[in-house]
């Protein structure tokens, strides 16, 4: 085991390293971009990105071959409940590290929550195998550590690092590792059978990591910047104790007490979107109050959904007690979409014993063009193979392990379809897997592309098991959704993949819109940049609050959000642009492993329109108002008109569309779609109304009778 001298003489090193590094002036070489970079503010320039990269890399393949196998195997001896039993005792024991921690930044309240903690879990907890601190007496932990004391002692964290199996760090973070170490009481016992428990503390700790490696690895183009992003944004929430709760509500107002959410009590329903100078006609159809009060049947709540005489756009359904809060928020509330069963198990997922329904879902791969990477899809089966198949195109930048895809997925599978999951056109891995010079966007050119890789997806299938799907249903959402409906108009006059039934959710009505109001919102924090790292923190700190909540009480109803416009601009406005980001860097075929400091600095100048003028420009589309007409649904009205073998799913006061367009693709479908009154952008999936009619509307009983 370490020996106390070790850890000093290894802290004084550390020490002097840090003394040499020069202290970054914030912000003083900064870059004026349209989108901030996340990495450089929290961080400074990345002084030594090569060795970084090439570190990351080694990392990288060091846990694929080695490491994770053996937490694969430590997974699959040791239940997920002996696995949190574990976590408990490991934390208990690590009591001295948050003690003296707190002590140095003088917070005494914390440092006496966690004595009381210690004593208390060290006792009824069996040993800190339990946590009745927090059950029963509601103490809540700290999660303090010595980097946290040495910041608070103005020790500069120097430039970021990546080493070996650690990775992400600074050389503020090594010195406060080794002080941790230094101040864990286990490293003190050198007996052998101590140490093969301390081997076995450290494995089931260190098993932590492998959620967020494969998160990194599927699902951006590259793990290196986003981990660079992540580790800076997380080391300043923990820096600034905005993980803890007190700290949290003292800079914003985020919960009442206990409660995250807040009931609307004006009993108000936004039934109509109407635009700023239309005034909204009262609803004689049903009395409102006496839905509120549950006084009104669900399939009572079905409104006339366009008034010819008035030409008003009125909700096809009401969801009542959505308490809205802003468009963008409101679309934040699709990660609230969720499913029972999805996940569980009394075994960790890297256990080989996990049957839950995600780890029953499969991976393939079918090859698209010559000497590109083949293109990785998803799917599972039911026990009849020849049963429907339902195909998910996800929205915008998702790709094949998106988790809204899996809750459909089990969706669609609890109805007796077996599902194929893809991923997003404008995704990276779909990027690297078409021909050379191919970039996402025209939504008539991309759907050429899916239906390709759809059929071959189906062949591959269907040559594998040696069946006949005896139906099929595609459903996308959100960009994904309006390339449902453009490949429906394309299979409408010539139908080679058979697809019987097209759901599309909250297509853009007009890609060009939808791609301005993005941009418009995404910029939106240039408004007040000078709290940029403040304010960004304080709202990724609620998000792993809500996180939280929700790991820790699945069962609890949310219909509200601790978000203001501007933060949740802020949230969708970094994802977006990480999306568009990964699409880019595919496009150029930069690589993970060299220098990419003057291309994100390209990139962070770039948004939607930029990307489209410079790679959607060319031949037929000299202009952005040449591509407009094509790249909209109105283009495809015909289909619309004319078919029903779709149905449409929309919110009025969807941001990515205006008042008249709605209207104008109601004109278009009529009956084949449905209007909510609340929702915004993907803001409904998870309510019970939306789910149980998608239910009736992939039945395979009434798909049954409707074919007879």
């Amino acid at each position: 085991m370490f020996k106390r001298k070790k850890y000093y003489a290894a802290f004084a090193c550390l020490i002097l390293m840090l003394a040499a590094v020069p202290v970054l002036a914030e912000n003083s070489d900064a870059v004026q971009s349209k989108y901030p970079d996340y990495a450089y503010q929290y961080l400074g320039r990345d002084r030594f990105e090569n060795f970084n990269r090439k570190m990351f890399t080694f990392n990288s393949k060091l846990n694929k071959f080695v490491i994770k196998p053996v937490h694969i195997l430590y997974a699959s001896v040791m239940p997920q409940f002996g696995m949190d039993r574990i976590k408990c005792a490991c934390s208990n024991i690590e009591y001295p590290i948050r003690l003296t921690s707190c002590l140095i930044q003088r917070d005494f309240p914390a440092s006496g929550r966690e004595t009381l903690r210690f004593l208390t879990n060290s006792t009824i907890g069996l040993g800190g195998l339990f946590d009745p601190a927090k059950r029963f007496f509601h103490l809540e932990p700290v999660a303090e550590d010595m980097e946290q004391a040495l910041a608070k002692c103005k020790i500069k964290s120097g430039p970021y690092l990546v080493v070996p199996i650690i990775s992400s760090t600074t050389p503020r973070g090594l010195a406060g590792k080794a002080l941790d170490a230094a101040l864990n009481p286990s490293c003190y016992i050198a007996t052998p059978i101590i140490a093969i428990i301390k081997a076995g503390l450290t494995l089931n700790k260190s098993t932590e990591i492998q959620p967020l490696a494969k998160t990194l690895e599927t699902t951006y183009a590259d793990p290196y910047e986003v981990a660079r992003k992540l580790y800076g944004l997380d080391n300043f929430i923990k820096n600034s104790n905005l993980d803890r709760k007190e700290v949290l509500d003292t800079q914003i107002n985020l919960f009442d007490g206990e409660e995250l959410v807040e009931n609307n009590e004006d009993n108000e329903v936004n039934v109509t979107a109407l635009a700023p100078e239309e005034e909204a006609e009262p609803v004689d159809k049903i009395a409102l109050n006496d839905i509120l009060k549950g006084g009104a049947n669900m399939d009572d709540i079905i409104l006339k959904s366009y008034d010819n005489k008035n030409s008003k756009l009125l909700a096809d359904m009401i969801l009542f007690d959505y308490n809205p809060q802003g468009p963008v928020i409101d679309a934040m509330r699709t990660a609230l979409f969720d499913l029972p069963e999805i996940n569980d198990s009394i075994w960790n997922e890297l256990s080989v014993w996990n049957r839950c329904f995600s780890k029953k879902i499969k991976t393939a791969a079918v090859s698209i063009a010559p000497e590109r990477a083949d293109y990785r899809f998803r799917y599972i089966m039911q026990k009849d193979k020849n049963a429907p198949v339902a195909i998910i195109y996800p929205s915008i930048g998702e790709g094949i392990m998106s988790y809204h895809s899996v809750v459909l997925a089990k969706l669609f599978y609890d109805e007796g379809y077996s599902v194929i999951i893809q991923g997003s056109h404008f995704h990276w891995e779909f990027v690297n897997s078409m021909p050379e010079n191919y970039a996402p966007g025209i939504p008539s050119y991309d759907a050429d592309y899916l239906k390709t890789v759809t059929a071959k997806i189906i062949d591959k299938l269907q040559a594998k098991y040696d069946c006949t799907f005896r139906g099929k249903v595609l459903i996308g959402t959100s960009f994904g959704a309006m390339e449902t409906l453009f490949l429906a108009a394309k299979e409408a006059k010539n139908n080679t993949l058979g697809i019987d039934k097209f759901i599309s959710i909250n297509p853009p009505v007009e890609l060009i819109y939808a791609m301005k109001q993005i941009d418009k919102n995404s910029e939106e924090w240039n408004k007040s940049p000078e709290n940029f790292n403040n304010n960004t923190a304080v709202t990724a700190a609620k998000v792993m609050r809500i996180y939280k909540i929700k790991a820790e009480d699945p069962d609890r109803e949310i219909n509200e959000l601790p978000f203001s416009e501007r933060e949740a601009k802020l949230i969708t406005g970094f994802i977006m642009h990480q999306k568009l980001s990964d699409v880019i860097f595919a496009i150029e075929q930069k690589s993970k492993s060299n220098k990419c400091s003057d291309f994100y600095q390209t990139v962070n100048n770039t948004n939607y329109q930029d990307y489209a003028e410079k790679y959607l420009l060319s031949g037929d589309y000299k202009t952005i108002e040449d591509l407009e007409y094509d790249a909209s649904l109105h283009s495809i009205a015909d289909y619309l008109q004319n078919n029903d073998n779709y149905k449409i799913y929309h919110a009025l006061d969807d941001y990515l569309a205006d008042h008249s367009q709605l209207k104008k693709l109601k004109q278009y479908t009529k009956d084949n779609s449905m209007y909510m009154s609340n929702g915004s952008h993907l803001g409904f999936l998870y309510r019970k109304e939306f789910i149980d009619d998608l239910r009736k509307e992939i039945s395979l009983s009434r798909s049954a009778i409707a074919s007879k």
